[in-house]
């Protein structure tokens, strides 16, 4: 009886449960930011970046510090007969000011540099978790689509194989079309496997991205209007790269650094100057009730001028300069990938533009030819291998424009990136073409 309901029982499961409700964009970024270690990286060296700024500013604040002693002697002079026992107290409290210190200003200087260099980095590795979710989501698509077109080609190729084994039956067509037929028919089962293979790959990527198993993305609409997120021309993109490059910032706050350096390591040639003051209070007392008290309260400035620091000073200083020109070439550097980037990026989209409208046109004749073939097959004038071929060609054109469709959004996604103004509201603008 067990066995009996266990069919029905299971019915009953799937149908209270339901299906997985599929997952937009932006709701997957938000489970990838908490996820992703990379990101969470970015942000733990952002927060460490705050504390060396309050570091910094400590080199020009007063520092005070307190101290304390107590001791005591038990003197024993066997030979005189005499056993004394003393003991002293002390209390200090000093404090410093720094008045002249032209290396802590450098100092104080590169820690603000800091933050801003936390921040940029942190927006870069939150526009390459975007593109990097992006990509898994839209791949996981891709798979999809290619999956379900190799089943309809199966479909269509199985059907064309029947009619072929019925026309061979009645003597109407040879036993090379059924031939023909089923080899076409094992060749799409073997890219069936291939097609589920890769899409339990993508999936597995996608479920890695953002933490969560068994995640289903919300496919493309058919009717969405993929142009409308692509303007501007190459020139404006790179323009707007020059400015807003995450990794151009990175690079010109390494050079401020740099330069930064170089100032303290003049300041080490240089005087200093602080305000020193201090109070301290020592009692002392012996065995015979002898007791001394001092108070000792002082204010001063403490001056210090370097004369010699055995070359040091100089080789640093050198070493700075070498250091604030690799930055510069650095930055140089960082100019041109990023402008060759955005380029590569912007007439990728363009490219991808072309492409999908080509391949529907494609699509549409290849649709009209496998028409065309299969009544030329049915009136004779067309054999069996037309018409496999004919399906062949449009379902693979199916594929290749799913694909370029996906493909097209994640190079305006990259272009984004490489310009430096992909925000979350770009994930949100794709949401609004994803059909629910």
């Amino acid at each position: 009886m067990t066995l009996r309901t266990l069919p029905l029982t299971l019915a009953l499961m799937a149908a209270f449960t339901g299906p997985a409700s599929a997952q937009s964009l932006s709701q997957l970024f938000e489970a990838a930011k908490a996820h992703d270690a990379t990101y969470k990286s970015a942000r733990s060296q952002f927060d460490a970046s705050l504390a060396r700024a309050e570091q910094a500013k400590a080199l020009l604040r007063p520092t005070a510090n307190l101290g304390a002693g107590l001791s005591k002697s038990d003197i024993n002079l066997t030979d005189q007969g005499l056993n004394r026992q003393q003991q002293s107290r002390n209390l200090t409290f000093s404090g410093s000011q720094p008045l002249f210190r032209p290396g802590n200003k450098a100092s104080y200087e590169q820690g603000m540099k800091q933050v801003a260099l936390g921040e940029a980095q942190l927006k870069i590795a939150e526009q390459d978790l975007i593109v990097r979710l992006s990509q898994a989501y839209f791949d996981v698509l891709t798979a999809q689509e290619s999956l379900n077109f190799v089943k309809a080609q199966k479909s269509a190729v199985s059907e064309q194989l029947a009619a072929a084994k019925r026309n061979f039956e009645v003597g109407t067509s040879t036993i090379t079309d059924t031939r023909e037929a089923q080899a076409r028919f094992d060749l799409v089962t073997a890219q069936e496997i291939a097609a589920e293979n890769d899409l339990r790959v993508k999936q597995g990527i996608l479920a890695d991205t953002v933490g969560q198993p068994q995640v289903k993305p919300q496919p493309l609409m058919t009717a969405a209007n993929i142009d409308r997120l692509q303007t501007g021309t190459v020139q404006s993109w790179v323009a707007q790269s020059t400015q807003e490059n995450g990794n151009l910032t990175v690079a010109r706050i390494a050079l401020e650094v740099a330069r930064l350096e170089i100032e303290k390591a003049k300041a080490a040639e240089k005087p200093t100057l602080d305000l020193n003051a201090s109070y301290g209070m020592n009692r002392f007392q012996n065995v015979t009730s002898v007791q001394f008290n001092n108070n000792n309260a002082t204010i001063g400035l403490a001056f210090n001028m370097p004369l010699y620091t055995g070359q040091a000073s100089q080789n640093r200083i050198r070493e700075t300069v070498a250091l604030e020109e690799k930055a510069r070439n650095d930055l140089e550097a960082a100019q041109r990938n990023v402008a060759q980037s955005t380029r590569t990026a912007f007439f990728g989209v363009e490219s991808g533009l072309s492409q999908i409208k080509a391949l529907q046109a494609a699509e549409a004749s290849s649709q009209s030819a496998l028409d065309a073939n299969k009544l030329g097959y049915q009136v004779g004038v067309r054999i069996n291998i037309d018409v496999l071929n004919s399906q062949s060609q449009l379902f693979q054109t199916k594929r290749d424009l799913a694909k370029a469709r996906h493909d097209v959004l994640v190079g305006q996604l990259r272009l984004r990136q490489a310009a430096g103004v992909l925000k979350l509201d770009d994930v949100k603008n794709l949401d609004g073409l994803l059909r629910p």
